[in-house]
């Protein structure tokens, strides 16, 4: 099982800019060749997709679209999501996943993300 590690997190403003990053315990091969994806949890409601990103796309969940960009160091083999105009909706819990053919999917345990209005 490759192992997650999210971190950047934190309290911000509304209208504030936050980069989060996700650092995977796995081979340059493995990493590489992943789909990783982000997404958040508020309280008292369910884990919803927030972006992924392949070897060579991306996509976003509308909700987001626009003001966040997900990229890829494969030579890091972390994942970061920048998130720009933050709003107080946007307050969550943060989770990156790995997914690769054959294999379960690995989760990070999550950093905090609050947007104060």
């Amino acid at each position: 099982q490759v192992q997650l590690v999210e971190s950047g997190g934190g309290l911000v403003q509304a209208g504030g800019s936050l980069r989060l990053s996700c650092e995977a315990s796995a081979s340059g091969s493995i990493f590489s060749n992943s789909v990783m994806g982000w997404y958040r949890q508020a309280p008292e409601k369910q884990r919803e997709w927030v972006a992924t990103i392949t070897r060579f796309t991306t996509a976003y969940a509308d909700s987001v679209k626009g003001r966040f960009t997900i990229s890829r160091d494969n030579h890091k083999n972390t994942v970061y999501l920048q998130m720009n105009s933050l709003k107080p909706e946007d307050t969550a819990v943060y989770y990156c996943k790995l997914s690769r053919p054959y294999y379960p999917d690995s989760w990070g345990k999550g950093t905090l993300v609050t947007v104060s209005s």
